[in-house]
């Protein structure tokens, strides 16, 4: 068992998301950068999809109950293990009554705590993720709180199981830098895109957007200049999914993430494509980002190179137990 000692923003237990349910109006959740979340589980030898916690805040500080192997990925956090330096995307063990410290995020904006058989909460609608619109899944539907203790699937011995890297995937899957610094999200165009002309088309393409501090795991509200249709359009609620930006009568564009509703009506101009939804949930408050049009053919390749890297990971610990 692990037990919360403090923390200063969300966190919640979180696996790959709760699918099968929108046509119950029930949304996926789950992690927002699921390839750090996979990767963790793969260094534990774990189900890709057992539970692990998302920290969106540092510093970020939990106790140990019994011996566990553990692994931290995503954002790295600064890590200490009762005083010890921890690299980024790091298998490590703990004994009972050790303190695991996250201390600033200096690189990304989501960390991943991963344990040995994953943190075992209720499933709830074939999933462990809490949804916190509707408080339920997770620890008792909630966000993390001090002092809570999450059970966890399987306890081990600090030498069952030795220390291991992982290569981070802002690495593997690194694009090139925008001059401006922007982070450089793919995207799709979605069914409203006629319904701009090309001055508002080119606006959106080569505007950096910046996340407001209106952005969680429901949603990032962006702010630049504003976007607007040819004429106002006005639409009953559609179905939508987490990767569509909406675009509501303000011009500033609307991310819809893990936990968003499943309908709405706003216009949707693009759809990030399902490579790059990790980078959303991996770029903090102020952060900017820049869209970027490609075809269906390169999304499925940019998938394609996502699965190339948890497979390479995947070999690696393979081999490392081997030896």
């Amino acid at each position: 068992m692990i037990e919360i000692l403090s923390l200063i923003g969300p966190a919640s237990v979180q696996d790959l998301g709760r699918v099968g349910q929108y046509r119950f109006g029930v949304g996926t959740s789950g992690a927002m950068d699921d390839i750090a979340l996979r990767a963790g589980n793969i260094l534990l030898g774990n189900d890709e999809n057992a539970a692990g916690v998302e920290i969106a805040f540092a510093p970020f500080k939990l106790r140990f109950n019994a011996d566990a192997a553990f692994a931290l990925t995503g954002a790295d956090g600064g890590a200490e293990l009762n005083g010890r330096l921890l690299p980024p995307w790091w298998r490590a063990c703990a004994h009972a009554g050790d303190i695991l410290v996250l201390k600033a995020m200096s690189r990304g904006a989501r960390s991943y705590l991963t344990v040995a058989g994953g943190i075992h909460v209720p499933l709830v609608l074939g999933s462990r993720s809490t949804q916190l619109r509707g408080e339920f899944g997770g620890f008792h539907g909630r966000a993390l709180q001090p002092g809570d203790i999450l059970p966890c699937d399987r306890s081990e011995s600090p030498d069952d199981a030795g220390e291991l890297g992982a290569e981070p995937a802002d690495i593997a899957l690194r694009q090139r830098t925008l001059a401006s610094g922007a982070r450089r999200i793919r995207v799709i165009i979605a069914g409203e895109y006629d319904r701009y002309d090309e001055a508002a088309r080119q606006l959106f393409w080569h505007t950096d957007w910046r996340v407001t501090p209106q952005s969680n795991r429901y949603g990032y509200r962006l702010e630049g200049p504003p976007v607007q249709p040819i004429v106002p359009i006005e639409k009953r609620s559609h179905g939508i999914v987490p990767g569509v930006i909406q675009i509501p009568p303000n011009g500033q564009p609307i991310i819809q993430l893990r936990d968003a509703q499943t309908s709405g009506g706003y216009p949707k101009f693009a759809t990030v494509v399902e490579a790059d939804l990790w980078r959303i949930g991996q770029a903090g408050l102020g952060s900017r980002l820049r869209f970027e049009p490609i075809s269906h053919q390169e999304a499925l390749a940019a998938q394609a190179e996502v699965s190339v890297y948890l497979e390479r990971l995947r070999a690696s610990v393979r081999l490392q137990g081997e030896l």
